[in-house]
Order: C-alpha cells, then structure tokens, then sequence
C-alpha cells in the first residue's frame, strides 16, 4: 500500500468509533455511554450550591434580561396557565423528549455515520463536564422556584406531570430540603440549559445527514418547541438558553481539539 492509501486508511480509522473493531462492541459503547452520564447526573445533583446564592444570581439574570428587553417569562407563562391540559402537555414533553431524541441520534449516528458519531459523543460528554463546573460555581434558581412576589408558578408542583408533584420545600437554614435534593436532584442547575444545548446538539448532529426537507424543518421547529417549552414551565430563564448554546461551542471546540491531537499523534514519520 503507498503512503497515500496508508494515511487515508488511518485517518478514516482513527474517525471509527473503538467499539466498531469488535462483533458486539456496541454494548461496550452503550455502557460507557451510561455510567458517564452517571457520573454527570452524580456530579451535577452533588454541585448543589446555596439558596441564597442561587436566588442572587436569578436577580442578576432578572435585571440581564429585563436590560435586554427579553424578559418575557412572566408574560409567556401567564398567557397558558388557565389551559390544564396545555401545561401538562409541555410538563411531560420537558421531562421526555429531552432524553429520546439525542438517545435516537447517537444510535443512528452510530449505525450509520460512525465518524460523525465519534464528534458529537465526544461533544456531548465534553458539554456534560463543562456543565459540571458552572453548577458548582454559578447556582442559579430556576423562575418556577421564585418567590411569590416575582409571580412564576411551579407548574412541575401544579400540573400533571410524570415527575413528582411537590413542592420544593426548604429547611430551617434556608438550603432545600432534603425531600427536595431526593425527588429533584440539585434544584439550582437551571445555567446552562441542557434542554437547550441537547436540543441544538440533535439538529446540528443530524443536519447533513437529513436530505429530506421536511425532516429539518422538523429539526428546526424542536429547537424552538424546547425553547417555548423551558420558558412557559418557567423551568429555565431565556439566558439559560444562551448558556446551553455556549456550552455546546465549547463542547465541539473540545470535540475538534481532540480529532487534531488524535491525528497529530497517529501522523506517519515521513
């Protein structure tokens, strides 16, 4: 084989994903895949910061948005919380859709475009370790955990949902409870929006592979849904959204420095 072949086959090698080398390494990649966002679901309910930091750093948000003129929560909420079952509609797709459809798009990348897969896993697991970090140093409270005063209803206590259907209660030192931190995790990992960001993930992993036009306009109106669907279950702020995006940039630039270094390393002496 010359040279040319030669590095041509390395480079397709080194964009396979390992388990491809082997009859059922697709199991091996699914285990992985799950005790990683273990440690990531771990690190993100253990990063649970202090009440009255979270509720400092929803203020802050509060006067970001309202400088930017998009402090359109409130608004967005109030207009459908007279329709029960509109709101129970977008409660069970908060807590659904978020999970299956990047489920769906890493096994279709996998079977399918194994090198493109090996990009967005790697971008995936590097947003979940960049998530870990602002948790543990920028605890934000989420609208629907505000005080009354700010008019947000819990729409996760209030409405039907296939979560639990309690409110966040708080102990005598002002941290929530530990009823709470049991049923909801950390309650403060609202910055980076993660329904976002995994949102944005899906449709920019499956664009180029999508030839039919229906099908991205699909892509494209599920980006927008999860964004109306974050904001009128008051689960997230709008600059949640904008740090789900940012982590994503980060994630793929993670994700590329790792293709560069994976190449440098296999490059053949001339």
């Amino acid at each position: 084989m010359n040279a040319t072949g030669s590095t041509a086959t390395t480079t397709q090698a080194l964009g396979v994903p390992l388990s491809k080398r082997w009859r059922f390494g697709w199991i091996g990649e699914i285990a992985v895949m799950i005790i990683i966002y273990q440690l990531y679901d771990l690190g993100r309910d253990r990063a649970t910061g202090a009440t009255a930091a979270a509720f400092a750093n929803a203020r802050d948000i509060v006067a970001a948005e309202k400088t930017l003129g998009i402090y359109w929560e409130l608004t967005v909420q109030q207009a459908f919380l007279n329709v029960d079952w509109f709101m129970a509609f977008f409660n069970i797709y908060y807590g659904t859709i978020h999970f299956f459809l990047p489920l769906f798009t890493l096994v279709f990348l996998y079977r399918k475009f194994p090198v493109r897969y090996v990009r967005w896993r790697n971008t995936l697991i590097a947003m979940w370790a960049i998530a870990i970090a602002t948790f543990v140093f920028y605890p934000l409270m989420p609208p629907r955990l505000m005080p009354e005063k700010y008019g947000f209803v819990d729409t996760a206590a209030e409405y039907f949902n296939f979560g639990p259907q309690v409110k966040v209660e708080y102990a005598a030192d002002g941290q929530p409870a530990a009823s709470a931190l049991a049923q909801y995790g950390n309650p403060f990992a609202a910055m980076p929006s993660f329904h976002v960001g995994w949102s944005t993930w899906c449709v920019l992993a499956l664009w180029p592979v999508v030839r039919r036009k229906w099908l991205r306009a699909l892509l494209v109106f599920y980006a927008f849904t999860v964004i109306f669907t974050i904001t009128v279950t008051a689960n997230h702020w709008l600059l949640d959204a904008v740090g789900g995006w940012i982590v994503l940039g980060l994630g793929f630039s993670v994700a590329l420095a790792i293709e560069r270094i994976r190449r440098l390393v296999a490059k053949p002496e001339s």
